[in-house]
C-alpha cells in the first residue's frame, strides 16, 4: 500500500501577539472540544463519564483542572479540555442519550489578560463584563463584531474568548484595536 500524505494542520493564529501592556493577547493552544447536547437525565452520567460536574445554571461553568465545561443553553454545554483528551470517547462511555460533536477543529481560542481585558473586549461586545455580573467562572455565547464567542472568565483579569477559525483573524483584529485603545 502507497504511502499517504498527511495534512498538518496549522494553528489559525500561528505567530500572532497582539495588544497592549493594559491587554495582552495570546493565541490559545490546541485543545479538544465537544459541542455537547443532553435532557436534564442525563447530565448526572455524562458529568461521571467526563469527570466533571456539568452546570445546569445559566452563564455557569465548572472546571477540573485543565477540563471546562460552560453552560451554553438549557440542554447545551461546550466541554474544552486543554490537554487534548478523547472528549467523545469520554461522553460515550456514559451509556446515556446525548449529542456529542467534535468540534476541535472548528474552533479555537485567544486569551485576553491584563487590566484592561474587559474593555478591550468591550471594543466588540455589548456584554456587561464587570466582576459583579461577569464573574470569574461566567460564561456566555454572545457577539464580538459580526462573530459569534463564547466568552469564559478565568480569572479576574483574564478571558478565553472561543471563536470559529474562519472567524479567528477578524476577531484577532478587532480584539488587538481594543487592547490598544484599553492601553490609553
Amino acid at each position: 500500500m502507497a504511502d499517504q500524505a498527511i495534512a498538518t494542520r496549522k494553528a489559525p493564529l500561528a505567530g500572532r501577539r497582539g495588544g497592549s501592556p493594559a491587554a495582552i493577547l495570546t493565541p490559545a493552544e490546541p485543545a479538544s472540544r465537544v459541542s455537547l447536547r443532553a435532557g436534564a437525565d442525563a447530565v448526572p452520567a455524562l458529568s461521571a463519564a467526563l469527570g466533571v460536574t456539568i452546570p445546569v445554571r445559566p452563564k455557569t461553568s465548572a472546571s477540573t483542572g485543565r477540563r471546562h465545561v460552560l453552560w451554553l443553553g438549557p440542554d447545551e454545554w461546550l466541554v474544552i479540555d486543554e490537554d487534548g483528551a478523547d472528549l467523545m470517547a469520554a461522553a460515550a462511555s456514559s451509556g446515556t442519550v446525548h449529542a456529542a460533536v467534535d468540534v476541535s477543529h472548528r474552533n479555537t481560542a485567544v486569551i485576553v489578560s491584563g487590566p484592561g481585558a474587559e474593555a478591550a473586549i468591550n471594543s466588540g461586545c455589548p456584554q456587561d463584563l464587570s466582576l459583579s455580573i461577569f464573574p470569574v467562572g461566567a460564561c456566555s455565547r454572545t457577539i464580538f463584531g459580526k462573530a459569534e464567542i463564547v466568552l469564559f472568565r478565568t480569572a479576574e483579569d483574564t478571558f478565553r474568548v472561543e471563536c470559529w477559525r474562519s472567524f479567528s483573524p477578524f476577531v484577532f483584529g478587532l480584539l488587538a484595536e481594543g487592547a490598544e485603545d484599553a492601553g490609553h
